[in-house]
């Protein structure tokens, strides 16, 4: 179905994908990389033009502004977030984004990409589509609506409100966040710049998922110092960091990677190798729902680390375990306001809200964390980190409409809980 919100949203998708902004895990800047100011430096101009308020961008880089209340005196304050930044496990430089106009239900090919094809015997939702509007990259890059079909939303929702003063809402921040995809975007300085009591990220998949719960996570960094000697004189002297490397990841449970496991299993992901024959940096991401499952697995990388170095005492192997984030049902259990109004939200626009966990992490999840109830809503994005990423622009219609009844209600102090 068509909606007064399909255009804009695509115009604004359209334009938003094509700004590279992919974040770097190897970067210790902030952001941790420069383009991503590209993104909200545009967004903040956007927002002064629509006529937000307090626009700014923190120490941290993340674009702050208000949609002032048309309430007197409303409570409480609610916040909606979207991360600028793309994920760094596939090219997302150059993207050229495609539409589909009234998608036929076929499949879809890559003009950049004659190989590669998305179909929705593969992907069965696709088939749900039919004569809808689906985006998708040309088949090199990502698309990026991961999460910029949310900025999209966020930004369509926050105008419409701006230039439709006779609803009644309370005061709504927007933030919109750099380095999501590495886990750094939100610190535990933005409640405070937030000044928001509850929030919500759009960053979700299905029209209706609401997600209060996410992977906790770790991240494990494995170096491993070798004996470099030449070769033609390596017997019992060379150590190769390179073959170490490999029996660690060998030793790691088969059904333990994500590529063996779903619903509740957590994992154990090498995402990063480099290094030679004298030294291996190695990189994991642990993942596990409860915290005792994530501690478990830190301490069987340790112990795999001190297994492989127990058998070569010429070599050095370290193993460092780093929180990254906390599955967000732990702080969201306490006080399911936030969640049910998303619920009552959902419902209003004709849907059926989907509950379901994030085999994943958001924004929310840290900023849960650090205080802020924030759990996740759909934007509509599909298949996201990889070529055959798409978007249907009515999805992400329904989610702007479950926005703009999240503005409706929670502006009214007896609809927070």
């Amino acid at each position: 179905m068509r909606t007064q919100f399909d255009a804009e949203l695509q115009d604004r998708l359209l334009r938003y994908v094509v700004i590279d902004s992919q974040s770097d895990d190897a970067s210790q800047t902030v952001p941790s990389t420069r383009c991503q100011l590209d993104m909200s430096r545009l967004l903040m101009t956007e927002l002064i033009e629509m006529g937000a308020q307090d626009v700014s961008l923190n120490e941290d880089s993340v674009v702050l502004a208000t949609i002032p209340a048309t309430i007197e005196n409303s409570t409480p304050v609610m916040a909606w977030l979207a991360h600028v930044d793309t994920a760094p496990q596939f090219n997302a430089t150059g993207v050229k984004p495609v539409v589909h106009n009234v998608y036929n239900g076929g499949d879809i090919s890559f003009s950049e990409a004659p190989n590669l094809v998305l179909s929705p015997h593969n992907f069965p939702y696709l088939a749900e589509k039919v004569g809808e509007d689906i985006i998708t990259a040309s088949g090199t890059t990502l698309l990026g609506a991961d999460d910029k079909a949310g900025v999209a939303v966020v930004m369509t929702a926050a105008r419409h409100l701006l230039k439709n003063k006779n609803l009644p809402y309370g005061n709504i921040r927007i933030a919109f966040v750099p380095d999501e995809e590495i886990g750094r975007g939100v610190t535990p300085k933005l409640p405070a710049d937030l000044q928001s009591d509850f929030a919500f990220t759009f960053d979700g998949s299905k029209p209706g998922e609401i997600e209060y719960e996410s992977f906790s996570a770790d991240l494990g960094r494995i170096t491993v110092t070798g004996v470099s000697i030449h070769p033609g004189w390596g017997k019992d002297k060379l150590v190769n960091a390179l073959s170490l490397a490999a029996k660690i990841t060998l030793m790691l449970p088969a059904n333990m990677t994500p590529e063996t496991t779903e619903g509740r299993q957590g994992f154990i992901h090498l995402i990063a190798q480099s290094g030679d024959a004298a030294e291996v940096e190695m990189q994991f991401i642990l993942r596990d729902f409860e915290l005792d499952g994530l501690l478990a697995k830190g301490a069987l990388l340790r112990n795999i680390c001190s297994a492989v170095a127990a058998t070569e005492p010429l070599a050095r192997i370290t193993c460092e375990i780093s929180h990254q984030y906390r599955n967000m049902r732990y702080w969201l259990e306490r006080d399911m306001g936030p969640v049910e109004l998303a619920k009552a939200a959902v419902r209003d626009v004709g849907l059926e809200p989907i509950m379901g966990e994030i085999r994943g992490g958001t924004d929310g999840s840290r900023l849960t964390e650090f205080g802020t109830p924030c759990p996740n809503i759909f934007c509509g994005m599909q298949n996201v980190h990889g070529p055959l990423e798409w978007v249907s622009v009515q999805d992400m219609a329904k989610a702007t409409q479950v926005a703009l009844h999240l503005a409706t209600r929670a502006g009214y102090s007896d609809e927070k809980s």
